[in-house]
């Protein structure tokens, strides 16, 4: 009997500083702190491992925060707690978010020692006035030496994250920094539109009215989101999601599997889990996170519990499918609920392939590229009474 499929995601909590515009849950610590929770997130994993014995690990994700603020020897420490809890995939993707400027000769050895396979770097532009506007930590020329040792060091699955719609952003200065990012040939690139979130630095000085002026308009926008597709198709990136390009064959695997139903298990404070048509998340609270007896009991561990029933799982079926462009699968959905998707999704479907938003080419039902322009407004579309 073969195993399920689940993917894992790490979460590394600790940053140097705390970006303007990130609203995760990430903050300082010193290495007494960090060392605390590395030994306490291995027994998390080790306590977890037993429990899913016949699933197989297929992708693994270390995110934070910046999971590379933590040394090379913990990080690999974390990834052999995993590999004798867990079974692991002999070809699974495995995963690390980093950010330029955390990166030594000494870490990445031992990020490589650990089997991790493919390397996030958070650039988000490589212009030093907007860096510095976001907070980051980290210039250019940080970047490009980090990405340079991560090549040299046997790195052949890079991504780059990069975002759009910053505080004194250009369509020049964005076109710069996506003609250099192309330029370094990573195999992913990841481009998002800025999001003003509550309870961040951006939203007390960009949330409102006024502030809001201070950011690109809607037209500058628009025009920053054609050019990203645009300049990164002529280097020979594909769009496979909504804001994700990639070289052929490196599509993230981590992230298609949250966009096609795979099972998911989150470690490590506040991580959030998708299990039996179940979603949960790991206890948010840094300190009751720490004082959980992961040896004892770690039902602790388990908040806001949420059944979903049929409706709500055809639902998300159709909103994370179609993210992706090359859209949702009829038979999955029709073997997976017993159901007839364009009987179920009927008014849906007809209204949207009518305005020329959506298109079935067998055996798929995606957005057209105008559908994708406007996802948002189809997706909402998809809520069943």
């Amino acid at each position: 009997m073969s195993k399920k499929k689940l993917e894992l995601y790490v979460h590394i909590p600790f940053c140097e500083e705390k970006c303007n515009y990130c609203d995760f849950l990430s903050f300082k610590a010193d290495d007494s702190e960090k060392r605390a929770y590395t030994a306490q997130i291995i027994e998390e994993i080790r306590a977890q491992g037993p429990n899913y014995s016949d699933y197989l690990v297929s992708t693994i994700f270390i995110g934070g925060g910046t999971p590379t603020t933590l040394s090379g020897i913990w990080i690999l420490e974390i990834m052999n707690a995993i590999r004798e809890s867990f079974t692991v995939a002999t070809d699974a993707e495995i995963s690390i978010e980093c950010n330029p400027g955390t990166l030594s000769k000494s870490k990445i050895m031992h990020i490589k020692k650990a089997g991790i396979n493919r390397i996030s770097f958070g650039l988000q532009s490589s212009i030093e006035e907007e860096l510095n506007e976001l907070g980051r930590i980290h210039t250019y020329k940080d970047f490009l030496q980090s990405y340079q040792l991560a090549r040299e060091y046997g790195f052949t699955n890079i991504n780059i994250d990069l975002i759009s719609g910053l505080p004194k952003q250009t369509i020049d200065s964005y076109k710069t920094t996506l003609k250099r990012v192309c330029s370094l040939k990573p195999e992913h690139i990841s481009a998002y539109s800025l999001i003003i979130e509550p309870d961040t630095p951006f939203f007390d000085k960009y949330g409102g009215e006024e502030g809001s002026l201070l950011l690109p308009d809607e037209n500058i926008d628009r025009e920053m989101y054609v050019l990203t597709k645009n300049i990164l198709r002529e280097h020979g990136y594909e769009r496979y999601e909504i804001s994700n390009y990639a070289k052929p064959g490196r599509e993230c695997r981590h992230n298609i599997g949250y966009w096609t139903g795979v099972s998911y298990l989150g470690l490590g404070v506040g991580a959030s889990s998708y299990l039996m048509n179940r979603r949960f998340h790991v206890e948010s609270n840094y300190k009751k996170y720490m004082s959980i007896n992961m040896k004892k009991d770690i039902t602790p561990l388990y908040c806001d519990l949420e059944e979903l029933d049929i409706n709500a799982n055809m639902e998300e079926f159709m909103f994370l499918g179609l993210r992706l462009t090359r859209g949702v699968s009829v038979h999955e959905f029709n073997e997976k609920f017993g159901m007839d998707m364009f009987e179920v999704f009927d008014r849906q479907i007809k209204k949207n392939s009518m305005l020329k938003l959506m298109e079935y080419n067998s055996p798929y039902l995606r957005l057209t590229e105008k559908g994708l322009d406007l996802s948002n407004m189809v997706m909402s579309d998809f809520l069943l009474d």
